[in-house]
């Protein structure tokens, strides 16, 4: 409680909005691409303790947001299956495919059970030998390593009935295509869990490439408030660069093991996001090693995909080019119980996040 209270005392939050109104000259944006901060953002009102000349819009930074229709779809291909168990973090059954989704499917009668790690997902194989157990590894380099060492004991331990369908990705990439799609940025806050594993220095080619900066932050109110105000010294003073504000848990090179056991059971792949299309190497696949885990080369499936509706702007607002407020569906017929587009489903979504904090037109 001590640690919390560190970083939501109000006298050190008020400094740091004090510094802020008096280091602004211009108007800034800049864009958050990690879920958690979204709703930190808003959860705590941010937006109303800065300025008017400073804008925060939300990026591609909820794995379960940016996981493609086309996944969902195949997933439930699969718990059509009858010897199949579908294991799945919770905040994915509710994402909507093309005509159904997991929760509907598990109310139909299949097996999908919700798991908290991939060490779950195959702890249920080692019991249900007779099954054919699939993880749905979904996740940035946060959750990657986790199925790194899941995927590399379950070779270890020659359990033949498990298999990932991987939808992990990694967040440089989509920086990038965001960038080059030219969305108006000031800067990046950058996600300080997935920071913790690839270390600092996997952005640094955002300031060398694209003159843009980069904070690394934390999720407490004074995190949030410190990055931007470090964000917006580095644009007055037209220094771009990569920093930590989160030097509690992020260094520049990270996680050694993790990065070694990510490395040696994944290689990048190109990748579906939602909203983006197909980005390259922007994805995670098993290695030629660990092949016979990867469900889609053992048991082909075939799906019929269709678009997703055509109202919802899930994509525009994972892009940076517009907010829930701007979509007609927004509050009226999609809302948490009732999503019809995947940044309405998961905590981490935008649009939950703007329902959530009754940011509604």
């Amino acid at each position: 409680m001590k640690y919390i209270d560190e970083y939501r005392n109000k006298d050190l939050v008020m400094k740091l909005t004090d510094l802020i109104n008096k280091s602004v000259r211009r108007d800034y944006t800049f864009m958050e691409v990690c879920g958690g901060h979204t709703a930190a953002i808003h959860r705590f009102g941010i937006p109303s303790l800065l300025p008017g000349n400073i804008k925060l819009i939300s990026g591609p930074g909820c794995p379960v947001c940016v996981t493609g229709t086309d996944f969902i779809d195949k997933a439930i291909a699969y718990s059509k299956m009858e010897d199949v168990i579908i294991t799945t973090f919770g905040d994915l059954i509710r994402v909507p495919g093309s005509a159904s989704s997991l929760e509907k499917e598990k109310a139909a009668g299949a097996d999908i059970r919700i798991v908290l790690s991939g060490l779950d997902a195959l702890e249920i194989a080692r019991i249900n030998s007779e099954k054919k157990v699939i993880f749905l590894g979904i996740g940035f380099e946060t959750t990657a390593p986790g199925t790194a060492v899941t995927i590399k004991l379950a070779e270890k331990d020659y359990i033949k009935n498990f298999f990932l369908l991987s939808a992990h990705k990694i967040m440089p990439p989509a920086m990038e295509a965001i960038i080059k799609e030219g969305v108006n940025l000031d800067g990046f806050i950058c996600p300080g869990h997935v920071a913790t594993i690839t270390g600092s220095a996997v952005f640094n080619f955002i300031p060398e490439k694209f003159n843009l900066g980069c904070v690394i932050t934390g999720f407490e109110p004074a995190d949030i408030l410190q990055s931007i105000l470090m964000l917006i010294r580095q644009v007055n003073r037209n220094t771009p660069k990569v920093e930590i504000q989160y030097s509690r848990a992020v260094t520049v090179n990270g996680n050694s093991i993790a990065q070694r056991h990510l490395s040696e059971v994944f290689e990048p792949c190109n990748a579906q996001w939602r909203g983006f299309g197909v980005i390259p190497s922007s994805g995670l696949m098993l290695r030629k090693d660990f092949e016979r885990f990867n469900v889609e080369n053992n048991i082909p499936v075939r799906i019929n995909f269709q678009e997703d509706n055509e109202l919802c702007i899930c994509g525009e607002i994972l892009r940076g080019l517009k907010t829930p407020d701007d979509c007609p569906l927004f509050a009226d017929i999609c809302f948490p119980e009732n999503p019809l587009g995947a940044c309405m489903v998961s905590n981490e979504g935008s649009c939950n996040t703007y329902y959530k904090y009754r940011l509604t037109k």
